[in-house]
């Protein structure tokens, strides 16, 4: 479509025509990501005229139209110059209905609104979020007018508004916090926003407490996470992950993270609508959890039990179990283990290093009784043969993460993860370690001990150390061969020896 047309029609105060060509325009690049470098100018003046349109007093339905226009022209941050300007911001700040400026910010504007008029929030929040993203001008601006601060000040509502209101303003939050460290500190230290997103949970699941750090739903457990909520929940869990990265004690310390460490218990064992929108949720709370102090992770196994698990001292493992399970089903998938396997190891890892109970109950599933003892320990399909064959893996993070993790199973004895390794699979480990020669790490561990099965004890003597499996003898290469054969093959030996030997008189080496 021509943008000389759109531009020449922006000037003038017929909002039908506006509409209709800017309607058209949007339906043809509702899916445009790539733009012609060639109009890179007019698009750029495009934007300048939308927000023009945008300052004037123009209905609701040409303000949807112009933003959704503008949405789509910000995916390309090369034509932003007009946009990332503090009035740009201003503007969209306003039609999104947040309160932003150095001296505002603390107040919302929460009137009633027609449909048409929310679905200019919405466009407005989602050019924001593009322009964000997109403008490094941008991000200035909105640390500058407090836009994190009129995002809260909605957040605290008990109302946000329809489901994409709620959902583009948490996104919005999260990219500031993601993009602005200074925003980030901010929000931490005087907008208190660990425990307004931790409020934003609890209301978006529908939450409430049963004890001091034990949460419940008062419909069925049994039930999904309606999608929309869901997608409102993993918002909210990207935001509180950026904020916490760092320290958060000025916040109301150990007794917040615990809070939120109890709503990502319950959110593990959680479904949502679909089997990948549950592994999407668990691995937006575990990214979480790995950020929170490791001493809040007893919060995931202080409930009740029903029987059976005594050997724990009481400690409920179904939430371990559903980060075992998460490990496992990334280790098969095969792909992307830097970002999809390495935080759930880390994770683990630590919740295994800190806190016995977790420990003892995660090795029964990983490293049981060793009683397979003819096969090398990369072969088979156990968790522990998978974990194994990853500590020769081509990615040293990887590598090290699985290595790492099976130390602190056999609580980081030499002997104990060569018994169930082989020498060559921790060779990489134990050299970063400094403990080729053996020994143990530097964490105390308690006095449990596994013990040996009847199996393992008969075969220990059979091991080779190296391989970690009972090999089968070689064969005897001289058990078929004829006498002659026989002296045949010793005469040559000896001609190779003399050969040798003269070779080393010949160069003076001795």
């Amino acid at each position: 479509m021509d943008l000389n047309s759109i531009l020449s029609q922006l000037e003038t105060n017929n909002e039908e025509e506006i509409r209709r060509l800017l309607h058209q325009y949007n339906g043809e690049n509702s899916r445009t990501f790539t733009f012609d470098p060639k109009e890179e100018d007019l698009r750029s003046r495009l934007c300048q005229g939308l927000l023009t349109v945008l300052g004037r007093q123009v209905g609701s339905c040409c303000q949807s139209t112009c933003l959704e226009t503008l949405r789509i022209l910000s995916r390309d941050k090369r034509v932003l110059g007009p946009v990332g300007t503090r009035e740009g911001m201003l503007v969209l700040a306003g039609l999104a209905r947040l309160q932003a400026g150095e001296e505002g910010g603390d107040s919302l504007q929460e009137d009633a609104q027609t449909e048409e008029e929310e679905k200019v929030v919405v466009e407005a929040l989602k050019c924001l979020c593009n322009v964000v993203f997109n403008s490094v001008a941008a991000q200035q601006v909105g640390a500058d007018v407090q836009l994190a601060r009129g995002l809260c000040s909605r957040l605290h509502a008990a109302r946000a508004g329809c489901h994409e209101v709620g959902l583009f303003s948490l996104r919005l939050l999260f990219l500031l916090s993601a993009l602005r460290p200074d925003v980030r500190g901010g929000l931490q230290r005087e907008l208190h926003a660990v425990g307004l997103l931790t409020e934003v949970l609890e209301r978006t699941l529908d939450l409430r407490w049963v004890g001091p750090y034990e949460v419940a739903h008062p419909g069925l457990q049994a039930l999904p996470i309606p999608a929309e909520d869901n997608e409102r929940a993993m918002e909210a869990l990207k935001a509180l992950f950026n904020l916490t990265l760092s320290d958060t004690s000025d916040e109301g310390g150990d007794h917040q993270l615990r809070l939120v460490t109890a709503i990502m218990r319950h959110l593990l064992m959680l479904k949502t609508q679909t089997e990948d929108k549950t592994e999407e949720a668990h691995s937006h709370t575990i990214n979480l959890l790995s950020n929170l102090p490791v001493s809040c992770l007893d919060v995931l196994i202080d409930l009740p039990v029903q029987g059976g698990q005594e050997e724990y001292s009481g400690k409920n493992m179904d939430a371990v179990q559903v980060l075992l399970d998460f490990m496992e089903k990334r280790i098969d998938k095969g792909a992307n283990y830097k970002e999809g396997l390495t935080p759930v190891l880390s994770l683990l890892t630590e919740g295994s290093r800190y806190h016995r109970e977790i420990r003892r109950y995660i090795k029964t599933q990983v490293l049981p009784p060793l009683k397979e003892v003819k096969v090398r320990p990369e072969i088979g399909s156990t968790v522990r043969n998978k974990l194994v064959r990853l500590m020769t893996h081509v990615d040293m993070g990887v590598k090290q993460s699985a290595a790492e993790f099976l130390f602190v199973l056999c609580k980081e004895s030499v002997d104990h993860l060569l018994k169930y390794t082989g020498y060559g699979n921790a060779a990489g480990l134990l050299v970063a370690r400094g403990l080729l020669a053996g020994g143990r790490g530097e964490t105390l561990y308690s006095d449990d001990e596994d013990s040996d099965t009847e199996e393992y004890k008969s075969a220990k003597p059979f091991i080779n150390p190296i391989t970690g499996h009972v090999e089968e003898p070689m064969p005897n290469p001289i058990e078929d061969m004829t006498e002659d054969q026989k002296e045949y093959e010793a005469q040559k030996l000896v001609n190779m020896f003399d050969k040798l030997s003269s070779t080393f008189h010949q160069s003076g080496t001795i």
